[in-house]
């Protein structure tokens, strides 16, 4: 367990690190490895939370994919994304995660998991190591903002002792996003950097489930039901066709899962514009539409239209519970409409899930706000990481590795500025 030890008043550190998730322990790692005294406070009594739920399904580290594959997962901010990338992408990541004695291996579907596909061992000896390393952690202390009455701007924060201060010589800030309030990520820093002028992007659900206004019948027979073997597209408002094949799941209110994950961004950008967004599903993917269309076509005989459905085109079950939900029921009689459908099925969201309930978060601190090193150019010192950040990305490994390599640069950045600080005074001498 993590010490609790409670800060003195006004006490001083030389970097005080925010938030214990990936970026804040990678930030912490990087300066500690240099001598520097870390200081880790985090909400929470433990650090690591959202870490650990988000790998209980298997811990997808990073992807295997080439170079501009992955970068093109970051959409408009991978030109932020990718100077981080270059210093700490996904062959050092797997590096640095072997360097703490875990193997990994690259999946099926490329993404990168530990051996053991457990979360667990990998954080334990992490946090052994940056214990050896001098890292003093502080939990449950959240933090309160700035006191801006007392000379050096301490920092902060609510504890089970009370409030108390900490004057750091610099601070690395890794809060996290608005998603998984229970794990710590709130987003309660908003309006403590809003209040220093510190320009921050909405935060939004990011790889997030949608509302479908599902018929009760349709929802008592099919909620929790997953749909395998599909192709969903959806068009952006630049007129571009996104497409992806995987699963999803059917959800009491709509829809959730990888496939929806990795088209998430543009549904939710298209229902902020026009309140609604709408997807296609090709229910039958590995069939050219020619076929499908002759297959549906062919005389049934004495059959029903649900025992043709299956045994010539493979729609069956939630497939054929989608087509009767929504398709006009007088198209049933049309083979041709009926084809298009199973190749092109309509599917309208109306409302994304609420943030709380999302995997990740889009929005946060601009990058205009900051410097190379992840530095805020309004307050010298503070660093910012992770996914408190305005960039997103989809399921896969690609949020942990930015978060880690995020976490690498405000850690190298805070070391660079120490140290030409430091420089700088010996310059000017004693006074």
């Amino acid at each position: 367990m993590e010490s609790n030890d409670a800060v003195d008043q006004a006490s001083h550190v030389a970097v005080a690190v925010v938030g214990g998730g990936p970026a804040g322990l990678m930030a912490a790692e990087v300066l500690s490895a240099a001598g520097v005294q870390v200081d880790l406070y985090d909400a929470m009594p433990s650090v690591g939370r959202k870490f650990l739920l988000a790998g209980k399904g298997g811990m997808n580290i990073t992807h295997a994919e080439t170079a501009d594959t992955f970068l093109s997962r970051y959409g408009p901010r991978r030109p932020h994304i990718a100077p981080l990338l270059a210093e700490f992408g996904p062959l050092t990541l797997r590096d640095w995660v072997h360097g703490l004695g875990i193997a990994t291996f690259v999946g099926t579907s490329n993404r990168v998991f530990p051996v053991d596909m457990k979360a667990a061992p990998l954080l334990r000896a992490w946090l052994h190591r940056l214990r050896r390393a001098g890292v003093r952690f502080h939990m449950r202390h959240r933090w309160l903002g700035w006191n801006d009455s007392m000379a050096g701007r301490p920092l902060r924060f609510a504890t089970p002792d009370g409030e108390k201060q900490v004057t750091p010589d610099a601070v690395v800030l890794a809060l996290g996003g608005g998603s998984w309030a229970r794990l710590g990520s709130d987003g309660a820093w908003v309006p403590l950097f809003e209040q220093q002028g510190i320009t921050v992007a909405a935060l939004r659900p990011a790889n997030c489930g949608f509302d479908a206004g599902w018929s009760e019948h349709f929802r008592g027979r099919f909620a929790g039901c997953p749909v395998k073997s599909v192709r969903a597209s959806v068009t952006d408002a630049q007129g571009r066709q996104h497409s992806r094949q995987g699963e999803f799941l059917i959800t009491a209110t709509g829809v959730e899962g990888s496939l929806i994950y990795a088209l998430s961004s543009i549904l939710r950008d298209q229902i902020d514009r026009s309140g609604s967004a709408e997807l296609h599903l090709d229910l039958a993917p590995g069939k050219h539409p020619q076929r499908v269309n002759a297959e549906v076509a062919h005389p049934r005989g004495s059959r029903s239209l649900s025992s043709h459905l299956q045994s010539r085109v493979g729609i069956a079950g939630v497939k054929s519970g989608l087509l009767r939900e929504l398709m006009p029921k007088q198209d049933f009689a049309d083979p041709a409409l009926l084809a298009s459908a199973i190749k092109a099925l309509p599917l309208k969201l109306v409302a994304t899930r609420p943030i709380d309930e999302a995997i990740s978060s889009a929005g946060g601190v601009v990058f205009e706000a900051l410097d190379e090193n992840l530095m805020i150019r309004s307050l010298p010192g503070v660093f910012c990481a992770g996914e408190m950040l305005d960039w997103e990305a989809p399921t896969g490994g690609y949020l942990l590795t930015a978060c880690f390599a995020s976490g690498r640069a405000a850690g190298m950045g805070a070391l660079a500025w120490l140290q030409n600080k430091s420089q700088h005074a010996e310059a000017l001498g004693p006074r």
